[in-house]
């Protein structure tokens, strides 16, 4: 598709639509009062409506929008000609039907991601050209349908953003982008770093040159640098420090041998070195303890620690299957099913507890989670 040259004006209740993740906000104080208008929590479709249709899809993009997400998430990976496309992994054997196209068979190898070996077909190995002969098949096909594999192409980040433009334009809201920024360390490891890339594509677009959009990382060096390029001009451009297990530490940090661990970031001390450079932390659903008070309100240290340092709340990931939930969540239906109210259930929970987004791979049932609050 061609990058279409309209200019797209954003009503003034952008921040009313995405709640104020999307956008640059005064930090919030942790004396704000009931009176001070709260937003909604934003609701971010993790790799599009991915419980539905093959993740990472413009199908799954369009549906998300079309069951009332605020923003979509494409995670980002590069192909061997430096073209930014969207895939969970760069090792696309799992998502893709690449092991079917014999031609590409001795193109598997292993490799060292991350310090992780991995066997597989890698991105960074086929042209787009290539890529565009392939098509996208369900990740979790012992949970999730498998009806629309093989339909799919393998997206680019700007097809996704035309995509996010024309939907903008036809339905009268914004829609945000949350793109996230894959194994930034390995990408740059073999000259194909992602950065620059991802801040010239948006700023190709008119849509993005304006709309909100927040580029996620679980490494901390791009974050900080992407800060020192974007610096306060970029009013729209936000960046968001994603969190691993609490033992685990960000790559960069643990290839340069540093001891920093994603715990020691979740300190009231780390979340204050995390606000000079990032504007939202992104936690694990299971890194967010909750803690209910004698009045029954609900509470989380690790929110309320990082609204105290000026940062949001996005956290990941809500999933709409038993297999996911927490027992107190579950029905008695079988693990695999989907169980709409018990999900509904576990994010208002954390809703009440004043996360300011959530990722859900199934955006309508967030939707209503947040609507009913």
């Amino acid at each position: 598709m061609s990058v279409h040259r309209h200019h797209y004006a954003l009503p003034l209740t952008l921040a009313i639509l995405l709640g104020s993740l999307l956008l640059p906000t005064p930090a919030r104080s942790a004396e704000h009062t009931m009176q001070d208008a709260k937003p909604k929590v934003a609701v971010i479709a993790h790799r599009g409506a991915s419980a539905l249709l093959p993740e990472h899809t413009l199908a799954a993009y369009a549906k998300a929008i079309e069951d009332g997400a605020d923003a979509i998430e494409p995670d980002l990976v590069s192909t061997k000609d430096g073209v930014l496309v969207a895939r969970h992994e760069n090792e696309i054997g799992s998502t893709t039907d690449v092991a079917t196209h014999p031609q590409f068979a001795a193109r598997k190898t292993s490799k060292t991601i991350d310090g992780e070996r991995i066997k597989g077909w890698f991105t960074e190995d086929f042209t787009l050209a290539e890529l565009r002969t392939l098509r996208a098949r369900e990740r979790l096909p012992q949970l999730r349908s498998t009806d629309a594999d093989g339909r799919f192409p393998i997206a680019t980040l700007d097809e996704i953003i035309e995509l996010v433009a024309a939907e903008s334009a036809r339905r009268g809201r914004v829609i945000g982008l949350v793109p996230e920024i894959k194994h930034p360390t390995y990408f740059a490891g073999i000259g194909l770093a992602m950065e620059d890339k991802l801040l010239s594509t948006l700023a190709a677009h008119p849509y993005t040159q304006q709309a909100p959009v927040t580029i996620q990382s679980f490494e901390t060096g791009n974050l900080r640098q992407l800060r020192e390029r974007i610096g306060t001009a970029h009013r729209n451009l936000r960046l968001l420090q994603l969190f691993g297990g609490c033992k685990d530490r960000p790559y960069d940090l643990a290839a340069a041998k540093q001891r920093t661990t994603y715990g020691d970031m979740m300190t009231p001390a780390g979340l204050r070195d995390i606000a000079t450079y990032a504007d939202a932390i992104g936690p694990s659903i299971s890194s967010v303890k909750l803690t209910t008070a004698t009045d029954g309100s609900t509470h989380s240290a690790l929110v309320q620690d990082a609204h105290a340092a000026g940062l949001q709340v996005v956290l990941y990931t809500f999933r709409p299957e038993n297999y996911f939930l927490p027992r107190e969540f579950r029905n008695g239906d079988a693990v695999t099913a989907r169980n709409t109210a018990g999900s509904i259930r576990q994010m208002r929970g954390y809703i009440a507890a004043g996360i300011d987004a959530l990722f859900a791979d199934d955006p309508a049932t967030a939707r209503q989670a947040v609507d009913s609050d």
